[in-house]
């Protein structure tokens, strides 16, 4: 049950040190990629690179220590907040109901913070490597250092013995959980993305704003007599984490439910990206993809699309800076229309396609793999692909999505132009 509790959430896990020694199994099964020994060159490795010249960038605080300074020199914002009880990471000892993990969150930047950790937890997308990890210590030094962390947080995040295909990845998932943060259902965990029912969603999760009448397990806490200490009809209704968590010291009072959401899906499609990536790099053949390739290409096409997306019986609503911030993020066509306009009525995003086409991770691909992805996308677009899969989509939903890329991704629109001639 304990392993169960450590695989419920974005995890920052620990290993050894004896382990560093190590050849990592990644780099034996994906050499072309040097995992290990490769210069990251995330946002995250950028930073740490220029603290060895300007230790001052970073200026600890006596509530939360390099936190939000940490945030804005990532240009995280602050109300990306979720707050998680369950019992995960380097810090499981300590976390709990009331002292919940924090995670902020960007478009490929990840930071983790628990009120009394000795350290922040930091995952970051790299164009080459996929996920990266590094740790900031939590004491305040006059030179401080963000630490690369090779083999020490795969122990959960390295995925051979998981359905993640054998690369590094993300987690993010749900499983009731009791007073003290631990597993308390013989069920287990989930995984969960965009396509999980909300019902089955959050569990071991704070959420905040409201969603009608739509259940979740969000909020839950299981007692040892099987009661929950949040009555199930005050779940959807909280505003604010205000009294909930005693000696609160987080940014914010708020675990909002649209940030949620957006984590879910955002992760599920960098996992998707990063697999397509490492199994295109491992292709020996040039001329042709292998199968595994064209899998993890039609999986991410799936993805992008929104593919079994789960219903939502909206609206919904959280923090509304957060969703200002997130939509303005664009890009816009000339018709004011982005990737990035959320629904909440009835499902995630107005137009039903990822903004994660814009990603480091997704123009780091291959031109070969781009091509072939511009091509299926095209052909869902375009009506020549009518199967099941692509039903949900309208004929206005396939217009608008393909205006939208031909005026907002460049690649894509030069790869149209040669195609038609």
């Amino acid at each position: 049950m304990i392993r169960v509790a450590l695989l419920l959430v974005v995890i920052f896990c620990l290993r050894s040190d004896a382990l560093e020694s190590q050849q990592h199994r990644y780099d034996r099964e994906y050499p072309k990629i040097g995992y290990s020994s490769k210069t990251p060159t995330d946002r995250v490795a950028v930073l740490r690179q220029s603290l060895e010249t300007n230790p001052n960038m970073l200026v600890f605080d006596g509530e939360n220590g390099y936190l939000e300074s940490l945030l804005s020199e990532l240009e995280i914002p602050v109300n990306s907040q979720t707050l998680v009880f369950s019992k995960t990471s380097i810090n499981a000892r300590i976390i709990t109901p009331g002292t919940p993990r924090a995670i902020y969150f960007s478009d490929d930047t990840y930071v983790g913070w628990v009120q009394g950790s000795e350290s922040l937890e930091i995952a970051s997308t790299d164009p080459d490597l996929g996920i990266v990890f590094y740790t900031l210590n939590q004491k305040k030094s006059e030179s401080p250092e963000i630490q690369k962390q090779t083999f020490l947080c795969l122990e959960c995040h390295d995925t051979y013995g998981l359905t993640g295909g054998g690369v590094p990845r993300l987690l993010m998932g749900s499983g009731i959980t009791d007073e003290y943060g631990r597993s308390a259902s013989h069920e287990g965990w989930r995984l969960t993305d965009h396509r999980t029912p909300l019902e089955q969603r959050w569990g071991g999760w704070y959420v905040t704003g409201t969603h009608d009448n739509q259940e979740h397990l969000g909020n839950s806490i299981t007692t040892t007599s099987g009661s929950t200490i949040l009555e199930r009809g005050n779940i959807g209704r909280i505003k604010s984490l205000n009294g909930l968590i005693a000696d609160n010291r987080h940014l914010l009072e708020t675990s909002d439910i649209v940030a949620l959401m957006i984590l879910e899906h955002q992760i599920h499609i960098q996992n998707l990206l990063i697999r397509l990536h490492w199994e295109a790099s491992n292709n020996s053949d040039t001329e042709h993809m292998s199968e595994n390739v064209l899998i993890a290409l039609e999986n991410l096409v799936e993805g992008m699309f929104l593919v079994s997306e789960a219903p939502i019986n909206g609206p919904l609503k959280g923090n509304l800076q957060f969703q200002k911030n997130f939509e303005t993020e664009g890009p816009y066509d000339r018709k004011m229309r982005s990737l990035r306009q959320l629904d909440l009525e009835t499902r995630l995003f107005r137009y039903p396609f990822s903004y994660m086409i814009y990603s480091q991770n997704f123009e780091s691909l291959s031109k070969t793999v781009r091509h072939h992805l511009f091509r299926r996308i095209w052909e869902v677009l375009t009506g020549l692909d009518r199967s099941k899969s692509f039903d949900h989509l309208s004929s206005a939903d396939r217009s608008a999505i393909l205006e939208i890329l031909r005026s907002t991704k460049t690649d894509f629109r030069t790869w149209q132009k040669t195609r038609i001639k």
